[in-house]
């Protein structure tokens, strides 16, 4: 399967360019023949990769920060969707990522190519109005840079984005709910997944050590979209926060910190900052905890579970998880079942270990390796479904009466 990857940032640098680039080294490892279109190439890929960025030559970049990161993507769309241009019968599927795909998915249509479009977090109009409710709420205002700070412009492009994508790709079922409740069909709608690497996050050679109370762990950006402020008030409501610890890696957005002081000044609360050893703190804790407002599908949450974490999440965190079968989750905002849950992980080793067992068993159906085949799979679907839509289609009757007549021909 020829593959065109379309990414207009840095693959293999952060965030979403670390998933992107996650996504090339597995599918190529799947079977996926893969021509990279990225805007820099950060990180190496394997050597069967193709990689032609599109905003550097040789050691030559042109800078995000200075072109600005909107316009480089765009600068981005338009190179690759010139190059596809010159790629047809070249190219079997294309795959491109959020603004940086309008001419791309233009051009893939003319080609009659399915293209698909990844969508790392739910849809951008819901995503930033429940954080903007959420921070008038906490009174906290986000910098006008900030990813989830409405930009109309964005939205804009965005929105377009989603009507000219043949399927959007979806990592989990939080994601492709906020896009069935604004009127997507089924149909639309790809599921596949993210994962974590192994060989990175993996448990320790025994169980945490048996000790009086919890230890629960947050990791991400501290902003109120993470629903920070719901696990500190859950925390403290519960009988953890007595004799246990909580802990805290990650920075925070401006005035957060401020706005939950109180709580963050409890004895039991531990603030870390921004950490690169997370791997070790999952697998120095018994408990990830995660009460998302609004995610993708948060990577975090299959790395703690690769570390033999429990999963306490918010039905919004995007987690592959089953609730009392390999984890726990609560509604979104509802700090009386996430106290409820903290107690109980507090009060119960044996529910602890029975969940951290059962999470571990099949922590390997949520590797990158899994991820990689799923989205070939979701390929193969994608190809087979664009190649039924060209069949030309001819009710029975009508082909009956074309042989026929084809027939009559003959014989006359």
């Amino acid at each position: 399967m020829r593959v065109l990857y379309s990414f207009p940032h840095k693959l293999g640098a952060d965030r979403i360019c670390y998933t992107a680039w996650q996504q090339v080294v597995w599918l190529s490892a799947a079977g996926a023949s893969i021509m990279a279109f990225p805007g820099v190439l950060h990180r190496a890929v394997p050597a069967e990769v193709v990689v032609r960025p599109t905003l550097a030559w040789g050691r030559a970049r042109i800078s995000y920060r200075v072109l600005g990161t909107r316009r480089a993507c765009a600068l981005h769309d338009f190179i690759v969707a010139r190059r596809l241009q010159r790629m047809a019968g070249q190219v079997d599927v294309v795959h491109t990522w959020p603004l940086g795909a309008l001419r791309t998915l233009k051009a893939a249509a003319r080609l009659g190519l399915p293209a698909l479009l990844e969508r790392p977090n739910a849809h951008t109009r819901f995503a930033y109005a429940v954080v903007q409710r959420e921070c008038e709420r906490l009174g906290v205002v986000l910098p006008p840079g900030h990813e989830h700070a409405f930009k109309a412009d964005v939205l804009r492009r965005e929105e377009e984005e989603y009507r000219l994508a043949g399927l959007l790709l979806c990592p989990s079922d939080f994601v492709r709910q906020t896009f069935l409740d604004r009127g997507f069909a089924p149909e639309q709608l790809a599921r596949h997944q993210y994962g974590y690497d192994d060989r990175l996050y993996f448990p320790g050679p025994s169980l945490p050590a048996e000790r009086r109370g919890l230890n629960l762990l947050f990791v991400g950006g501290c902003a109120p979209r993470k629903g920070l402020h719901y696990a500190l008030e859950a925390w403290l409501k519960s009988t953890a926060h007595q004799g246990g610890t909580f802990r805290i890696a990650g920075d925070f957005v401006p005035g957060y910190a401020a706005a939950l002081a109180p709580s963050l000044a409890h004895p039991s609360v531990r603030l870390l900052g921004h950490r690169r050893d997370v791997a070790e703190l999952m697998r120095q804790s018994d408990v990830l905890v995660l009460p998302s407002l609004e995610e993708g599908s948060a990577l975090v949450t299959s790395e703690a579970r690769g570390c033999g974490c429990v999963l306490l999440v918010s039905d919004a965190a995007g987690a592959y998880c089953r609730h009392l079968e390999n984890g726990l989750i609560h509604r979104a905002g509802d700090v009386g079942t996430l106290a409820e849950h903290i107690t109980m992980l507090d009060q119960d080793g044996g529910l602890r270990r029975r969940l951290r067992e059962a999470s571990l068993r099949t922590a390997h159906e949520i590797t990158w390796r899994a991820a990689g085949v799923r989205l070939l799979e979701v390929y193969s679907q994608a190809i087979a479904a664009a190649q039924e839509r060209k069949q030309p289609s001819c009710p029975r009757e009508d082909l009956n009466q074309t042989n026929l007549r084809g027939q009559a021909a003959r014989i006359g």
